[in-house]
C-alpha cells in the first residue's frame, strides 16, 4: 500500500537570500515571514567586538548574526520559499559565496542612518548576476527618502524595485518578496 502522498509532486524550491549590512533587519525580515520558527546564528554582541563591529548608528544592537538565518514560506502545494539571512559584518561575508550559490534572487536590506553599508552588498550581487530588490528598512528616527532618492543615493538602474518597508511587519516583507519575484520573472523573460 503507497501513502497517498507517494503520489503527490515533489514542490518546487526556491532559494532567496535576505542580504545588507551589518544591524540592517535580515533577522528580523526573516522571522516577520517565516512560517515556521527560523533557525538563527545569533550571539550576544560583547566586549570583543570594540574596535571590529561598527555599531554608529545602532548603538542599541545586543546581538549579531554569526552564520546565517533560516526561514521557510510556502506558497502552495507546488512552490516552497527558502529565505537565507546573511550576516551583515565583513569579518564574515566568506559565507556569503556559498550562500548565494543557487539562489534565484536576493532583498537586499538598507538604512538610511547608514546608506554607505549598502554599497557592498549591492557590489556583491550586480557581479553575480543576481536579481536583487532593495527593501529600504524604515526604522523610527531615521531620515525618511523617496525610493527615486535612495535609486540616486545607490547609484542603481531605474529596472531595480526600490521599497520603503518594514521589516518587523509580515505583510510588508511579503510585497517586497513579492516585488522581487515579480522581477525576477521580469528578468527572465526579458
Amino acid at each position: 500500500m503507497t501513502r497517498p502522498e507517494a503520489d503527490q509532486p515533489l514542490a518546487q524550491s526556491v532559494k532567496i537570500l535576505i542580504a545588507g549590512g551589518f544591524g540592517v533587519g535580515k533577522t528580523t525580515m526573516v522571522g516577520a515571514i517565516s512560517e515556521i520558527t527560523p533557525l538563527r546564528t545569533e550571539e550576544i554582541i560583547t566586549e570583543r567586538s570594540e574596535g571590529v563591529d561598527d555599531l554608529t548608528g545602532i548603538e542599541g544592537k545586543t546581538t549579531t548574526t554569526v552564520g546565517l538565518d533560516f526561514g521557510r514560506i510556502t506558497v502552495d502545494a507546488g512552490l516552497v520559499l527558502y529565505l537565507f539571512g546573511t550576516p551583515g559584518q565583513d569579518r564574515f561575508w566568506f559565507l556569503w559565496d556559498e550562500l548565494a550559490r543557487g539562489a534565484l534572487g536576493a532583498v537586499i536590506l538598507v538604512d538610511t542612518r547608514r546608506l554607505e553599508n549598502s554599497f557592498a552588498a549591492i557590489d556583491f550581487f550586480e557581479r553575480r548576476g543576481i536579481g536583487f530588490t532593495i527593501g529600504v528598512n524604515c526604522f523610527e528616527g531615521a531620515p525618511r527618502y523617496s525610493p527615486e532618492e535612495v535609486r540616486v543615493a545607490l547609484d542603481l538602474d531605474e529596472h531595480v524595485p526600490i521599497l520603503l518597508c518594514d521589516a518587523r511587519d509580515r505583510g510588508s516583507c511579503k510585497t517586497v518578496l513579492t516585488t522581487l519575484a515579480e522581477y525576477l520573472i521580469t528578468r527572465a523573460v526579458a
